[in-house]
């Protein structure tokens, strides 16, 4: 049996993933707007559009503490 995963982490997940297709949408749409030719395919476009909304919008995790070194 699955453990159940919680409430919480689901709304995180969920409000993560809209920020994501809203960076996506926006970056689209303004590409679009400008009506630029491009001899790169528009699959591959989109394709670079959503990997930069995941990277703009997607939070960096971070596990743990940093300890500096001593000089």
């Amino acid at each position: 049996m699955k453990p159940l995963i919680d409430p919480q982490e689901l709304a995180r997940r969920n409000n993560e993933s809209a920020a994501v297709h809203r960076a996506y949408r926006e970056k689209r749409r303004l590409r679009r707007r400008l009506g630029l030719k491009s001899p790169v395919p528009e699959k591959i476009l989109d394709a670079l559009d959503r990997r930069e909304a995941e990277r703009a919008a997607r939070p960096t995790r971070a596990v743990g503490f940093f300890l500096p070194q001593k000089p």
